[in-house]
């Protein structure tokens, strides 16, 4: 009996210990399945983490438009600007001597030829300067006539070679007082209508833009009378940050906007010293204005290209076509199902364009407008999925 009972329990150990083993290799090879098809399911999880499925339908109703990037161009800076007389096609007019002004023959906004009298100033000073002119002719002559009279008496022999060399002497100190004459007369003016009168004469063909007298006003030498521009180039001024200078050269281009106007200036000036009291940088664009198109002192807008920014072959999508998500820059990019959110690497903005540096190969097709809608719903994804 005894011997039968250890035989038994020996059995029923045995069975036992077989059912534990065959369930040990059941949870094994449960585990291995699940092993085996969890990368699979975590890929599908990241894929629609990042997707959003739409039809065409659904993305013509949510106002989604879709475009294609735009490969070329450089970033760019917007900033405010005013258009100026180009310094080198303005003159100041100033009165050369204190007077009355008598006359003033052209307005603002008039044009004017270089050489044309546009103001008549009436002063003591003027008589003075003219008279000395005439003084100095009159002796000029009477020099000329006595030289004359001694060359015919020494052909003669009645006069010595001294007064004939006197007289010569006399007549060429007559001719260099009356030559100074005239240049005091030059740099005061032009000849008036009377003695005591001086005519201001244009040094410059152009447009007035500046008369800070009236007739009958008495002004101090080298007041200013009139400020003339050649209006057929301006320029704008522009204040630059230190950051932003360093990116800009001369012949950069500039797109100047203002009131439904466009035009294309160069960059001429970028100043090596930043001004005392704004800590900005100067700069100068030449824009051509032949067509009267911009006026002085108007306020315009405008885009500067930075250099070094992406080149010709850069990829760039409308700034609408951005999103963030997580804290990282994403453009949607179209696919069979919708859209795919695509992780981008930004760059310098352009107008309004940016460029991307990395994430676009700039072939695809993109989410350009309506991209926050697709970003709602990428959001709704990811709630339901949490």
């Amino acid at each position: 009996m005894k011997t039968y009972y250890l035989a038994g329990a020996a059995f029923a150990a045995l069975l036992l210990s077989g059912c534990g083993g065959g369930a040990e290799v059941g949870n094994e090879a449960s585990t291995n399945e699940a092993a085996s098809s969890a990368p699979a399911a975590a890929g599908d999880a990241g894929a629609a983490k990042d997707a959003v499925t739409l039809t065409s339908e659904q993305i013509s109703a949510a106002g989604v438009q879709i475009g294609r990037p735009i490969v070329g161009g450089a970033g760019t800076i917007e900033l405010p600007a005013i258009i100026e007389g180009d310094p080198q096609g303005t003159q100041v007019v100033s009165a050369a001597i204190a007077g009355r002004v008598v006359s003033l023959t052209r307005n603002l906004g008039q044009t004017v030829g270089r050489g044309q009298t546009i103001a008549v100033i009436e002063s003591r000073e003027a008589a003075q300067i003219q008279g000395e002119v005439q003084a100095a002719r009159a002796r000029l002559q009477l020099a000329n006539s006595n030289l004359a009279r001694e060359q015919r008496l020494f052909a003669q022999k009645v006069s010595p070679e001294q007064d004939l060399i006197a007289a010569r002497t006399a007549a060429i100190e007559a001719r260099i007082a009356l030559t100074q004459a005239q240049s005091t007369v030059s740099a005061a003016g032009a000849g008036g209508a009377g003695l005591n009168r001086l005519g201001i004469a244009a040094p410059i063909s152009g447009q007035v833009i500046a008369r800070p007298v009236t007739l009958g006003q008495t002004v101090t030498a080298d007041a200013e009378l009139y400020r003339i521009a050649n209006l057929g180039q301006v320029s704008l001024a522009l204040n630059l940050k230190p950051e932003d200078a360093g990116r800009i050269r001369p012949g950069n281009v500039v797109t100047v906007k203002a009131a439904g106007r466009q035009a294309k200036a160069r960059i001429t000036f970028v100043s090596p010293a930043l001004d005392p009291q704004t800590r900005l940088v100067p700069s100068i664009a030449t824009l051509d204005n032949r067509g009267g198109t911009w006026r002085v002192g108007e306020p315009v807008t405008a885009t500067v290209e930075l250099t070094g920014s992406g080149g010709g072959g850069a990829v760039r999508v409308p700034t609408t076509a951005v999103q963030t998500d997580e804290g990282k820059s994403v453009v949607f990019v179209r696919t069979p199902k919708g859209f795919q959110a695509t992780q981008v690497q930004l760059g310098d903005a352009s107008g309004e364009t940016v460029i991307v540096r990395s994430g676009l190969t700039g072939r695809e097709q993109i989410a350009t407008t309506g991209s926050f809608t697709l970003k709602a719903e990428l959001g709704k994804s990811e709630a339901v999925e949490d």
